[in-house]
């Protein structure tokens, strides 16, 4: 695996998982756009490395991510004065978040959000297009943006798929702050945990990860990604020649094999 050398990030592969750490802890690892870029690097590096089965995002030192970058804001605010309508550096710095959001969404690994301390506007994003979202009680979620006179532009989408219209305006137009617990209630994550417990739960899901065939796996979260996206009848011609293929497949074969001796598959 060649992985790209990052500065904002800490990059370590055990075993089938590569472990990806937000690594700006005096910022509370608030995503800069040099963040954005090693991101979308790293997922472009694996994208076709079936060694990677899973990749975890978490934060370094007791945070997840406290959202945007306010002098990369700073840095588009002086270019703007000199910036022409199709050069507008507001613009380009919210639209490649907003990228790098979409390719993390559909990365073929199972991607797990594990979030402590603050999970504000681009992280709360992050963890929306994460596959398996686990909390610690005590984290603080938020969309603070409106507070600060701007949108959630790029994050609302995806918030909008993760829980659904009506729960998005009120956190969204509201500003709301709130806990691990009420996070999981909404279903932005799916298992909150004492901070104690956090280790032990993640390492129950990358267990459930390494019993799946990954490419079953790879081919059920596309399809997933594509409801809503194309109509009902291709959708379903598609899941038809895929489980097809899956089932006269290497792992389809040993996947019945397996089932029949009673054993775990060569990919357990």
């Amino acid at each position: 695996m060649n992985l790209p050398t990052t500065e904002t990030l800490l990059l370590e592969q055990k075993d089938h998982a590569l472990h990806i750490t937000l690594n700006r802890p005096k910022a509370r690892n608030a995503m800069s756009l040099q963040m954005v870029h090693e991101l979308m690097a790293v997922f472009e590096s694996i994208k076709d490395d079936r060694s990677v089965r899973a990749v975890v995002l978490r934060g370094a030192d007791g945070h997840f991510c406290a959202g945007g970058d306010i002098k990369d804001m700073a840095g588009a605010r002086a270019a703007a004065s000199n910036a022409d309508e199709q050069n507008d550096p507001y613009y380009n710095l919210n639209r490649e978040f907003g990228r790098m959001l979409t390719q993390v969404n559909s990365a073929p690994q199972v991607v797990i959000a594990v979030t402590e301390g603050a999970v504000l506007g681009g992280g709360f994003g992050l963890v929306c297009v994460s596959d398996v979202a686990i909390t610690a009680e005590s984290a603080k979620f938020g969309l603070p943006e409106t507070g600060l006179g701007i949108p959630p532009a790029q994050i609302a989408p995806f918030v909008v798929n993760r829980i659904g219209l009506t729960q998005t305006r009120r956190l969204a137009l509201l500003g709301a702050r709130f806990d691990g617990t009420e996070a999981a209630r909404l279903g932005i994550v799916h298992t909150v945990c004492s901070d104690e417990d956090i280790e032990q739960e993640l390492e129950a899901v990358l267990t459930q990860v390494k019993r799946c065939a990954p490419e079953a796996n790879i081919i059920t979260k596309a399809l997933i990604l594509s409801v809503g996206n194309d109509e009902l009848d291709n959708v379903l011609d598609h899941a038809a020649r895929s489980f097809s293929d899956c089932v006269q497949g290497k792992e389809g074969q040993e996947g019945t094999m397996a089932f029949i001796q009673k054993r775990r598959p060569n990919w357990a």
